[in-house]
Formats: C-alpha cells, structure tokens, sequence
C-alpha cells in the first residue's frame, strides 16, 4: 500500500522536496557525495519518486530505468521527461522480477528501504542485477533516531512505526519499519554482498542560515 504522501499527495510532495531541508539539503547531497563517475554508466533508480535523481543521473552522463511502488509518482517523471526514460511501478518488497541478471553498473535507492519489512528479496535481487564491479548506494533513517519512537523499547526488534510528518506543509500520516544496524548489515552479507562505505550526512550550511535549530539538531 502506497502511502498517501506519494500517492494523494504527489503532486505537493514534488513541489516540497525541491530545496526542502531533510530531503534537498542533507539526504541528497549525502547521498550523491557517494556516487561514482556516472558517464556511460548504467543505472537503476529504486523509489524513484518524482525523479529528482533521474534528472541528476541523466545530466553526468547516465542511462537511467527508475521504479516506485506509486504510480502517481510513475506518471511524474513520465511527464517530466516525456516518456524517454523507462519507468515501471514496482513494489521493492517483491525484489526486481522485471529485470535481467548483471544489467546495471549503480543501483540506488533513496529512503524507501524503511517502507519494507524484510530486505531478504529486494537485496537478493539487487545482487541478481548488478554487475560484479556494480555498486548499490542506499539511504536510510539512522537507527538510533528512530529507537526514539520504539513502542517496545527493545532496539533489536524490528518495528512498525506510525508517524506524523510535515513534508508538504500539512500533517500526513506515514508508517515505516526501524530495525537495527545489525539487522541491516547481516541483510546485506546474506545478500552477498558487503559494505564498503558508511556516511552519516551532514546539512548543507544553507540550512545553518534558514533553520538554525534544525541545523544544530
């Protein structure tokens, strides 16, 4: 099930993300700090949104697929690039079943592995797919952030949790799972694949001039 931030409200959550502070100003450049060369590589987008990286990615160089479990959000970034990138409706807990053994160079996927219950399919895939040499960079919540709002208070159970968030200027409802590090990294073993980078993020300094709290939290 789709939640209603990406699906009722996708339109406003585009709008939103632009230059936002969570999104704009710590995640991606966070993430995009991590990426490889992209020129003449290949790429998969996983929950994809409104296609925000795609448009990154196809600007250095790259040849980008890009999936979301939203179609609102597929139907985004159809408009936005007239139909020339290939984008499908995919939900990531069912693993990749629409793409080929070692097809890409890089696959991300930005803040959506917390949507899903058990990494153990979606990982298994992501190894499927990628080249030997391939890389796949992932953000997600930090842990320790989200133990905050364990109802259980036991950090090693893996958790549903509901929240509240304002991403759009409005209070929505959004449900997401928080589970350890060593729930993550022993996923990522099992999947056959390794680590071999960890970055935490920092914010841009723009946010020490709009939001100073936020900044200092």
């Amino acid at each position: 099930m789709t939640a209603p931030m990406y699906s009722r409200y996708a339109k406003e959550y585009e709008s939103a993300i632009i230059d936002n502070i969570y999104n704009a100003n710590f995640e991606r450049p966070s993430l995009l700090s991590m990426l490889p060369d992209l020129k003449g590589k290949s790429v998969l987008d996983l929950g994809c949104g409104p296609g925000i990286y795609v448009e990154y990615l196809l600007n250095q160089g790259a040849s980008v697929t890009a999936a979301d479990i939203s179609g609102d959000m597929i139907e985004i970034v159809n408009r936005k690039f007239g139909g020339t990138v290939p984008c499908y409706v995919q939900d990531l807990s069912n693993g990749l079943p629409e793409e080929c053994d070692n097809s890409y160079d890089l696959i991300i996927c930005p803040l959506a592995i917390h949507y899903i219950e058990d990494l153990t399919r979606l990982l298994a895939d992501v190894r499927r797919v990628l080249k030997d040499t391939g890389f796949f960079v992932f953000s997600t919540h930090h842990p320790l952030l989200d133990f905050k709002s364990s109802p259980s208070g036991n950090y090693f159970k893996r958790e549903r949790i509901t929240q509240e968030w304002h991403t759009i200027g409005r209070p929505v409802q959004v449900q997401f799972f928080r589970r350890s590090l060593t729930e993550l990294f022993r996923a990522i073993s099992a999947s056959g694949m390794y680590v071999s980078d960890l970055y935490e993020g920092k914010p841009t300094t723009q946010v020490k001039h709009t939001s100073p709290e936020t900044y200092e939290h």
